[in-house]
């Protein structure tokens, strides 16, 4: 599914939050990349679940042609520097719910992206009849877990140990989810 585009301006940093299209998959790959190797806060290591310019490509077609998908991408300085994807299902049964995950270059944290492709899907999600929104978050990822309960999400468990990170250290993972009354 599409959103229409919407302009943002924050610290002196204008960027575009908009649907992703076919076009964005050469850069998207890139910058999953770079980002996966950025942070300890996602599942992946850099260079692991390699998506090339060709799986982004299938994806976001795919979730532009679903009513229970939506891929986001922000756009600053005219290049993509981060991204959110909403994941639904045709199941009956699950089908009122969407997992939301997100990505920011670091270089661009501190600007309200992260919060905006949030409200963004939020907003699609109530709009399109999805109930329930999940998301997983490590549980050292404070400013995270902050935003997300500003926007209505709650702890619905944790997964133990869930995580082995560069430190040798296993840390939990928090399932969160926003259910729409």
């Amino acid at each position: 599914m599409k959103i229409q585009s919407k302009e943002f301006h924050l610290h002196h940093l204008n960027y575009i939050v908009r649907s992703a299209n076919e076009q964005d998959a050469q850069d998207l790959s890139i910058i999953r990349l770079q980002i996966d190797g950025e942070t300890e806060n996602l599942d992946r290591e850099k260079g692991e679940a390699y998506i090339d310019k060709i799986g982004f490509k299938k994806m976001i077609r795919d979730d532009t042609e679903s009513p229970h998908n939506l891929f986001l991408v922000v756009e600053a300085h005219k290049k993509i520097v981060g991204f959110s994807r909403c994941e639904g299902n045709n199941l009956k049964r699950t089908s009122h719910k969407a997992e939301f995950g997100v990505c920011i270059l670091k270089e661009y944290w501190g600007y309200g992206m992260g919060s905006n492709l949030l409200k963004e899907s939020i907003r699609w999600a109530d709009s399109t009849g999805i109930k329930k929104m999940i998301l997983n978050v490590l549980e050292t990822n404070d400013k995270a877990i902050m935003l997300y309960q500003k926007y209505g999400f709650e702890v619905e468990g944790i997964l133990k140990k869930d995580k082995l990170l560069s430190d040798g250290n296993y840390y939990h993972t928090i399932i969160m989810s926003r259910l729409k009354n």
